[in-house]
């Protein structure tokens, strides 16, 4: 690709993300690319729609970009040294949030969901990692237990299950005392097989109905990878990429099922900046949509931020908004941010 063709693409999809328009050859010329002739940037662009980076609606129109296209203006954005015209209006909006990791990670996704108009998605990954404060167990009738798990920053967590055996209250009781004894200010994968020999050397009359227990908290920590906090959805019903129902639906299911979202958090969560364009999320239906995620620490606590939106969305001021925020949460310990 030559230095001029890389120009045109670029035009290009800025032209269609500021617009919603095809931009055609003199478009160009005018705004973008100065001292060469529509006939010269014609012939580029048709060269570029024959190497996949345009498509043209109808015979006599403007080209489009393709996700390849966008791949290239992408790379050039994060490549880009990031703006701080909106730092501090980000930061005082943040430093408003005293409150748990909860209650900031909602606000965060508020605030991501109003100054970009994407959907703003917020994760706690993997619980099997995250430091533990209690544990609680609790009898709920017959054999069916509640299981209360608060992690560092105030992060709460719950699942139910049942266990094969009859246990009375105290004795679960006993087991969520010394669950927590061992457990607080520790991972899961650091105290699990603690717990089991506690469990194997202790408590004989009820030793099965423990075990299973821990069996099922267990699973309850280490497969349920993600806490989701999402704000935005609304917003994006009145975008016109989002007339189009079916586009509009792939959002909503993405969001609904969590796995195929859970997968692509995966990828992220201990790398940097990542743009999925299109099939790149290989989420069936997101071909005409795009997602950005980013990892950060809220409260000192692994988790990934993220931006759902339509392809032609704004990334320079997407991807900017999304690390101001990144930024700010990992100075953020849960004291005064400065």
């Amino acid at each position: 690709m030559t230095e001029r063709q890389l120009s045109i693409i670029l035009a290009v999809v800025y032209e269609y993300i500021k617009t919603g328009e095809p931009a055609g050859s003199r478009t160009i010329v005018r705004k973008y690319i100065r001292g060469l002739s529509p006939a010269t940037i014609r012939n580029e662009m048709s060269d570029l729609e024959e190497m996949g980076y345009f498509y043209q609606p109808h015979a006599s129109s403007g080209r489009l970009p393709t996700a390849r296209a966008y791949r290239v203006y992408v790379d050039s954005v994060t490549a880009r040294a990031r703006s701080h015209s909106h730092e501090q209006d980000i930061r005082r909006e943040i430093l408003g949030s005293r409150s748990g990791i909860e209650e900031l990670l909602n606000h965060v996704t508020h605030l991501l969901a109003r100054l970009t108009n994407c959907v703003a998605v917020a994760a706690v990954p993997s619980l099997d990692d995250a430091e533990i404060r209690n544990i609680d167990l609790m009898l709920m009738g017959g054999r069916n237990v509640l299981a209360l798990i608060v992690l560092k920053g105030g992060l709460v967590h719950h699942s139910q299950f049942t266990l094969p055996y009859d246990v009375d209250a105290s004795t679960l009781e006993e087991l969520s005392r010394r669950i927590s004894t061992f457990a607080c200010g520790h991972s899961w994968s650091e105290v699990r097989e603690a717990l089991y020999k506690y469990v194997s050397e202790g408590l004989n009359q009820a030793q099965e109905s423990c075990r299973d227990a821990i069996r099922e908290l267990d699973k309850f920590l280490t497969e349920q990878n993600y806490k989701f906090f999402t704000s935005g959805a609304r917003q994006i019903l009145g975008l016109p990429q989002f007339q189009t129902l079916s586009r509009l639906q792939a959002v909503l299911n993405l969001l609904e099922q969590e796995k195929p979202l859970a997968r692509m958090i995966e990828k992220c969560k201990d790398k940097h900046l990542m743009v999925a364009l299109g099939s790149e999320s290989e989420t069936e239906g997101m071909e005409d949509n795009a997602m950005i995620l980013i990892p950060a620490r809220p409260r000192q606590q692994k988790a990934v931020l993220g931006l759902i939106g339509p392809m032609r969305m704004d990334y320079e001021k997407s991807i900017n908004v999304l690390e101001t925020v990144a930024e700010i949460l990992d100075e953020d310990s849960g004291g005064d941010l400065r």
